[in-house]
This record gives structure tokens, sequence and C-alpha cells, in this order.
């Protein structure tokens, strides 16, 4: 995370099946995506930007951000609670005498918007053949 701290992220059936099958390509090690340098290191953080500059997406089409707030606008807009859909992207709540007592992680809540999310890709995948 960018400001140092704890993140746990509920994720779908279909991550779970891709995570299980990186896994293979990256040498069962302990990191999900390993430097080509060193595998006991992650790539550096500008190596997901890069790889989306390599398919093509220049900076006015698709940022990093981009994803993120495209997620939130669609959670939104399918329903999802704000609390839930903040907590998911790591957003710090602005009440701060909310933030000192609230120290709800909505994990059980947080796993149906990803869980709906996979399956949306999964529509847009299956349409595109």
């Amino acid at each position: 995370m960018k400001m140092r701290r704890e993140h746990v992220v509920p994720l779908s059936k279909q991550v779970l099946v891709l995570l299980k099958e990186l896994h293979t390509y990256t040498g069962n090690g302990e990191l999900l995506f390993p430097s080509a340098r060193a595998l006991s290191t992650p790539i550096s953080d500008t190596a997901p930007l890069a790889a989306l500059r390599c398919m093509g997406y220049g900076k006015e089409t698709m940022t990093l951000h981009g994803f993120r707030a495209m997620a939130s606008t669609r959670l939104n807009e399918l329903g999802f609670r704000a609390d839930v859909i903040e907590a998911q992207l790591a957003h710090k709540e602005p009440d701060t005498v909310r933030l000192a007592y609230n120290r709800a992680e909505y994990m059980e809540e947080r796993l149906q918007p990803m869980q709906k999310w996979a399956n949306y890709l999964d529509e847009l995948r299956s349409t595109k053949r």
C-alpha cells in the first residue's frame, strides 16, 4: 500500500483460480509478482503502469487510478453501500471522530461486490467471443 498500512482484500472465486495459476508461473515462490531480476524481490511500483503502456494504453486513455475510478463508479451504480466501496478502495474516513471509533472492515459485505465484478467481467469476455 502507498501509505504503508495493511489492506486486506476479499477475493472472488475467479481471482483465486487465477492466483493459483499465476503461482505456477512464478516458480511457486512467496511473491505473486516477483522481480525478473530476483525472485525474492517484488516488482517495482511502476511496473503495472509500464505494463499498461506496453499493452498500448496511452495516459489519455487509461491510468491505474482510472481502474479504481471505474470500479468505484460501477459499484456505486450497482447499489453497493458507500462505506463498503470506500473500505475496498482503502480510502480513509474523512470524519475524524468516526475514524477514531469505527474499526469495521466490512469483509463479508466487501466480498459481494468483488464477486459481482468478477462475474461481470466473465460476462463481458463471453460476449466478445
